[in-house]
C-alpha cells in the first residue's frame, strides 16, 4: 500500500493534538490534585466508604472497562456500515463535555464530579480505537513507526500548551478567580480544545467503507460475525498473539504508572500542586524525544527489541519508586519516565500495526489491542487502588507493579524468538 498525502497524515495526528489534554490536565496533573484537595481522606459513595484516592483510581478502572465491554462490538460495526468516523465524532463530543461538565465539580458535588470524571474517560478512551485503526489504512509499513511517533508527538506539544495555560490562570487568577475557579475554568478550556481542534480529523480523515457489501442481518448481528471472523484469524498468528499477551500485561505498569504518578508525589511526597504540574510538563516534553527516538531505534534494531530494552528500564524505574523519598528524587524518576513513556506508546501501537495481516477490518482488529489494553489498565488501576486501600501504604502499590512487567517481558521475549523462529524457516524453505 501507498502512505497518504501529507494533509491526511496531519489531519490523523492532530486529533493526538485534540484528544491528549484530556489524557494531561485531567487524568495527570489537575483534576488528580483537584480531587484530592476538594474530597476529605475518605469519602462515601454509593453507600460505601473509601480512600479517596483509592476511589480516584476505582471510578478509571470502572471506565475502562465499560469501554473495554462495548468497544469489540462498536468497532465491528463500524467496519461493516463503513462508519468508523461517526464512532470517533460520538465520543469525542461525549468525552469534551463531559471535561466541561467538570467546571461545576465542588466538594459539594462529588457524585456529579465522579459521574463526568467517568463519562470523560469513556470518551477519551473509547474513541482511541477508532482513531488508532486509522494508522494502518494511511501509512504503510515502513512508515508507521514515523507516523504513530508524530501523532504522540503532536499529542504531547498540544498538551503541554494547555497546561501552560492553566498553569497561568491557577498562578494568576485573572478577572477575580479563586484557586478553585481557575482550575474549574482549565476543566472547561480542556472540553473546548478537544470539540475544536477534532473537527480538524473530521474534516480531513477519509470516510471508510463497509467491509459487509450486502447487509443480511442487523448492524450488532453483523458485527458479533465480523468479531468471530477476526478473531479465528489472530488465533492463527503466533508471534501477534505473543506480542499481545506481552503488551497486556507490561500496559498494566505503564498506564497505572501514568494515572497514578501525580497522586503519588500530592499524597506520598507531599509536592505542592505548582511543583507537580511544572514536572508533569517536563515529563511530556521529555516524551517527545522519547517517541522519536525509539521510533529510530526500531528502524535499526527492530521493535520488539526496543521494547525489550525499553521494558527493562520500566522494572527499574518501578523499584525507584518503591525507594524515593525527596522531591529530587521525583523529578529524576519523572524525567526517566518522560523518555519512556512517550517511547513505548508510540511503539506498541506501531508495532500492533505492523503485525497484523492486511485488512479492511482494521477497526476490529484495533479493537483487540484496544481491548487488551484498556483490560489491563482495569487491572492494573484496580490492583493500585486495592493495595492502597489494604495497606495504606502506596508504595506497596508501586512496587506490585514490576510483576506486570516482568511477565510482559517474558511475553515480548517469546515473540522475538518465535518471529526469528519463523524467518529462520521461511529462509531455509527456499
Amino acid at each position: 500500500m501507498q502512505t497518504a498525502s501529507n494533509k491526511v497524515l496531519n489531519g490523523w495526528a492532530m486529533y493526538d493534538w485534540a484528544n491528549s489534554v484530556y489524557n494531561l490536565v485531567i487524568t495527570t496533573t489537575f483534576f488528580p490534585i483537584y480531587f484530592l484537595a476538594v474530597t476529605n481522606e475518605n469519602v462515601s459513595f454509593l453507600g460505601m466508604h473509601f480512600v479517596n484516592s483509592a476511589l480516584y483510581n476505582y471510578t478509571m478502572a470502572a471506565s475502562y472497562l465499560l469501554v473495554a465491554i462495548a468497544s469489540p462490538i462498536l468497532s465491528s460495526i463500524s467496519d461493516t456500515r463503513g462508519n468508523k468516523k461517526n464512532f470517533l465524532r460520538f465520543f469525542t463530543i461525549l468525552g469534551s463535555l463531559s471535561c466541561c461538565g467538570l467546571y461545576f465539580f465542588n466538594k459539594d458535588t462529588l457524585s456529579l464530579g465522579v459521574l463526568f470524571f467517568m463519562l470523560a474517560t469513556i470518551g477519551y478512551c473509547g474513541g482511541l480505537v477508532f482513531y488508532n485503526s486509522y494508522l494502518p489504512e494511511i501509512a504503510a509499513p515502513e512508515d508507521r513507526d514515523r507516523i504513530s511517533a508524530r501523532g504522540f508527538s503532536l499529542g504531547y506539544v498540544g498538551s503541554v500548551l494547555l497546561q501552560l495555560i492553566g498553569f497561568a490562570l491557577v498562578l494568576l487568577k485573572p478577572f477575580g478567580m479563586d484557586d478553585g475557579s481557575s482550575v474549574q475554568t482549565t476543566f472547561l478550556l480542556t472540553g473546548i480544545w478537544w470539540l475544536g481542534f477534532a473537527q480538524i480529523t473530521f474534516r480531513t480523515l477519509p470516510a471508510t467503507r463497509p467491509t459487509v457489501e450486502k447487509h443480511t442481518g442487523n448492524a450488532i448481528t453483523e458485527g458479533f460475525t465480523e468479531l468471530r471472523k477476526v478473531f479465528a484469524q489472530v488465533r492463527t498468528m503466533p508471534v501477534l498473539k505473543r506480542f499481545l499477551r506481552g503488551f497486556f500485561f507490561y500496559s498494566m505498569g505503564v498506564q497505572t504508572v501514568m494515572m497514578a504518578a501525580t497522586v503519588f508525589g500530592s499524597k506520598v511526597l507531599k509536592l505542592d500542586a505548582s511543583t507537580l504540574i511544572a514536572t508533569v510538563v517536563v515529563i511530556q516534553l521529555v516524551a517527545i524525544a522519547g517517541a522519536w527516538g525509539m521510533a529510530r531505534l526500531s528502524g535499526r534494531f527492530g521493535n520488539l527489541r526496543v521494547l525489550i530494552a525499553v521494558i527493562i528500564l520500566w522494572v527499574g524505574i518501578c523499584f525507584a519508586g518503591y525507594k524515593m523519598q525527596t522531591a529530587t528524587h521525583f523529578y529524576l524518576l519523572a524525567t526517566a519516565v518522560g523518555l519512556v513513556m512517550g517511547g513505548i506508546q508510540s511503539l506498541s501501537r506501531s508495532t500492533y500495526a505492523k503485525l497484523m495481516p492486511e485488512t479492511k477490518d482494521t477497526a476490529s482488529f484495533f479493537s483487540y489491542y484496544d481491548v487488551t489494553e484498556k483490560l489491563s489498565i482495569v487491572i492494573g488501576m484496580f490492583s493500585f487502588a486495592y493495595i492502597d486501600d489494604m495497606t495504606k501504604d502506596m508504595r506497596n502499590s508501586v512496587l506490585a507493579l514490576v510483576v506486570f512487567f516482568v511477565i510482559g517481558l517474558i511475553w515480548v521475549i517469546s515473540a522475538l524468538l518465535k518471529q526469528r523462529q519463523i524467518n529462520t524457516e521461511a529462509v531455509s524453505s527456499k
